[in-house]
């Protein structure tokens, strides 16, 4: 893991209240054991070097979102919530059984959204990746919370009929994941801000490495300036932080980005500060 007095300072004034609305937090093993068959080696991302980094940048808060690495067990996340305070809120996965106490239970410490893992079946038919969307925002909208969608791009793009009149509040992760390696079209992607620009999508500047595999993130600033002009209220920014697999990664530069992709001030402001604490409630 870069250690964080390395990181690029921000190359703006960042504001007050300044939120990276996508983070993850590992811990030891011994305590917190990952899923049977993980897609990665436990990362060097625990909640003190988290800080660190947030703190080198000025981001105030942070959302940590629960990584399919712990799967549908919480309690790395969850207890991480409690040590952060009030300046973290967390995105859960759970199982379909996951009972109505337990949800309120998390909502308690901070929680307040579901990752629904659209990779882990993205082999359904869209009738039923529909069918468990649309329970998990019965469960969602009874507690006060929102899905995000963690997601192939592809499946994004089918599911884009039906989410364009989905009557709640939904993220797409990683700014749609909309790959060329995965079939994806331009258009595709103008179908995708047509719909967040029509309903109740939001979209996450996250990830730019997932997309620019070769890190020419100039090409992805045309993408990203629809994003933000499609729907400037909701739209979020994070960071990714630990970057897996490359811990490496510098987290300032990516920050940096949003100068290019929204030199307004104002912009900037919305979707560091405004957009994140209402969407995941941190004025309560």
């Amino acid at each position: 893991m870069r250690d964080a007095g390395t990181l690029t300072r921000p190359a703006f004034p960042v504001p007050a209240g300044a939120c990276d609305s996508h983070v993850h937090v590992f811990e030891a093993a011994a305590r917190y054991p990952s899923v049977d068959t993980p897609h990665y080696t436990l990362p060097d991302g625990s909640l003190e070097k988290l800080q660190r980094m947030t703190g080198v940048l000025g981001l105030q808060r942070f959302v940590i979102v629960q990584p399919s690495y712990y799967g549908t067990d919480n309690r790395c996340m969850l207890d991480a919530l409690s040590a952060a305070g009030t300046r973290a809120r967390g995105v859960a996965m759970v199982a379909e059984g996951c009972t109505d106490e337990e949800l309120k239970a998390m909502h308690v410490r901070g929680v307040r959204a579901l990752r629904l893992d659209l990779f882990l079946r993205s082999s359904w038919p869209t009738a039923d990746i529909i069918a468990y969307i649309e329970r998990s925002v019965r469960r969602t909208q009874a507690i006060g919370w929102h899905v995000q969608f963690y997601s192939p791009g592809w499946v994004v793009r089918d599911l884009l009929p039906f989410l364009a009149g989905l009557d709640a509040d939904f993220v797409v992760d990683h700014m749609g994941y909309m790959l060329d390696s995965d079939g994806l079209k331009h258009a595709d992607f103008d179908r995708l801000i047509d719909v967040i620009r029509g309903g109740r999508g939001w979209i996450k500047l996250s990830a730019p490495y997932r997309l620019a595999k070769d890190g020419n993130f100039e090409r992805l600033k045309p993408m990203a300036r629809a994003i933000i002009d499609a729907a400037p209220d909701r739209i979020i920014w994070g960071s990714d932080w630990p970057h897996i697999p490359e811990g490496g990664k510098d987290t300032g530069t990516l920050l940096n980005l949003l100068s290019e992709w929204a030199p307004d001030a104002e912009a900037r402001k919305r979707i560091l500060v405004s957009n994140p604490a209402k969407l995941f409630k941190f004025e309560e």
